[in-house]
């Protein structure tokens, strides 16, 4: 979709919107091309300046349940946006078959991991700590008394699905990414075959589990003046181990440029530690469990070939190198996640 029909979309829907959530005449917007998955504008307004969503990546009912919740965590002080409602109370308008929230604009930066000094690399830890401790008393329902399970992945699948998208990629690589993303493919079925004896034993990883982010990471945090004062994207917010959400938040926050930042990793956990204890056993299944994921899956690649978005195809590159630095030193980043 290019971005003319993008702006399309949203002007033909901007006159309801400004009706139904009430937003005045709107004096400017522009489209920030650099969201992932859905679509997002920034208004300017008379009643103010907002962040407008379209809806393209999960069902409008997870939505309108997951924008619920933020109104109890902003009154308990976490730093989240209010969505507004439109009119019926609703948090998402249906407009020309598409689903749009709206949010205040929050200024303020997004800052990689590397970027962060240890002391607010340790204070990202008791943020996300604090916020599951509100999602505790205000998660869209209740947490279940049977353990989350997390599919783990056959050595065997795993290599199929490589086998498969080496068949996607041009028989003779005609650009460097083709190029690149094939010798990686060969490569990490030879690591999935030296490895094979890791997987992870069971479905139900260890340690406490509730509602959690699902994707709390810089690009979804905005800073001022070196603190986070917005949480944003809660399209995945879900049950999980906690362990699962610290360790996917230490690797996406702090594996830049193919290596891990273990300082800082351990500043984070023992941030988090200092709020909600997580043993050290527990951390480290969770460490082994996403190991494995990425060892076994590879959506980015596959988001690349089916929507010919070349930020997936950088992604896939990078976190390649990444899990190739991981696996030569497991003990090395498993005695920095258990760090206090």
């Amino acid at each position: 979709m290019t971005e003319t029909t993008r702006e399309d979309d949203l002007l033909a829907a901007l006159p309801t919107l400004s009706r139904v959530f009430r937003l005045g005449e709107v004096h400017g917007r522009e489209f920030l091309a650099h969201g992932l998955m859905n679509r997002n504008w920034r208004l300017e307004t008379s009643a103010g300046t907002y962040a407008v969503k379209e809806i393209t990546d999960v069902p409008l009912a997870k939505v309108r349940r997951n924008l619920a919740v933020l109104a109890d965590l902003a009154h308990e002080g976490i730093p989240v946006p209010e969505p507004l409602r439109a009119d019926g109370g609703e948090f998402v308008a249906e407009v020309g078959g598409h689903g749009y929230c709206v949010l205040p604009w929050v200024d303020g930066e997004h800052v990689q991991g590397s970027d962060l000094t240890l002391d607010q690399a340790r204070d990202l830890g008791a943020v996300l700590a604090r916020l599951h401790e509100g999602l505790r008393r205000h998660g869209p329902g209740p947490v279940p008394q049977q353990a989350p399970t997390a599919k783990v992945r056959d050595v065997a699948v795993a290599d199929r699905a490589a086998a498969t998208l080496l068949g996607r990629l041009p028989a003779g690589p005609v650009t460097d990414f083709d190029k690149a993303a094939t010798e990686a493919l060969q490569d990490r079925r030879g690591l999935l075959a030296r490895h094979a004896g890791a997987q992870p034993e069971g479905d139900v990883p260890a340690g406490p589990y509730g509602w959690t982010h699902g994707d709390f990471q810089y690009r979804n945090l905005v800073r001022q003046h070196g603190r986070v004062v917005a949480v944003l994207d809660w399209d995945r917010l879900g049950i999980r181990t906690y362990g699962e959400e610290v360790a996917r938040t230490a690797q996406v926050q702090f594996g830049v440029g193919g290596v891990f930042d273990l300082d800082r990793i351990a500043a984070f956990c023992a941030g988090y530690r200092s709020v909600i204890a997580l043993s050290e056993g527990e951390l480290a299944d969770a460490v082994e469990r996403l190991w494995w994921k990425r060892l076994t899956d590879f959506w980015q690649l596959q988001f690349y070939l089916d929507r010919q978005d070349a930020a997936f195809g950088e992604m896939f590159l990078t976190d390649e190198a990444l899990l190739n630095w991981w696996t030569d030193r497991a003990d090395e980043v498993q005695a920095a996640y258990a760090a206090r």
